[in-house]
């Protein structure tokens, strides 16, 4: 694998980059050849609810689903905080029911995540995506095994450099998410910051993935 791309809304069919394409349950493609899905705290609708649950269920029985989500908290929106975490722990005993990764979407809700891990007993990896908060947040989240998924913030915010640095090499991965930017982009501004080759990099990564999704 040369670049892998843990979160991307946009499916470029590079040879080179295996990207982890995100899908909802209504809007499936299955031209796409690797993809998570899940049900966005931003989308959850209560009419759709169960027949997105059992089309979820469905999927992540395909070996081409790596993963749920993304999905999680978002105390930033008008969905109520109660449903939002039904409709995350729903998703959650699915994921370890069919032992796949979940890719996470977290907005000033980071205690509650990891009070839900902690409660629900969850074992498969959890991945959050897009993270733009600070040290101790991050510190955090590495202490209760949680792995953290880096892309536009370290691009767009020079102090995201001294967080990425503090991530073990064995919890982290790299992403575009909505971004016009390249994964390739994304890997030489974490090389430049860790201080070692693009080659270095991937292999990291590689064994990353290989720990998360196995080969």
């Amino acid at each position: 694998m040369q670049f892998f791309n843990l979160h991307t809304h946009q499916f470029t069919n590079q040879s080179n980059v295996l990207e982890l394409v995100n899908q909802y349950p209504q809007e499936f493609d299955a031209a796409i050849p690797f993809y998570s899905i899940g049900i966005h705290p931003w989308y959850i609708d209560q009419k759709t609810l169960e027949a997105n649950l059992q089309i979820i269920e469905s999927k992540l029985q395909e070996p081409n689903c790596l993963a749920l989500g993304e999905c999680g908290l978002d105390k930033r929106i008008e969905v109520p905080l109660e449903l939002q975490q039904t409709v995350f722990e729903r998703q959650l005993a699915l994921a370890q029911k069919h032992n796949k990764p979940v890719v996470i979407h977290c907005v000033a809700a980071f205690q509650e995540v990891i009070a839900i891990k902690k409660r629900l007993k969850i074992t498969v990896p959890m991945l959050i995506h897009g993270f733009s908060k600070n040290l101790q947040v991050a510190n955090e989240l590495i202490k209760n095994g949680f792995y953290i998924s880096f892309g536009k913030y370290l691009l767009r915010n020079p102090e995201m450099e001294a967080v990425f640095l503090s991530i073990p090499n064995d919890q982290f991965f790299l992403e575009t998410d909505t971004i016009e930017e390249g994964i390739d982009e994304v890997y030489a501004l974490a090389a430049r910051y860790k201080n070692i080759d693009i080659e270095e990099l991937k292999q990291i990564i590689s064994k990353n993935f290989e720990t998360v999704f196995g080969s």
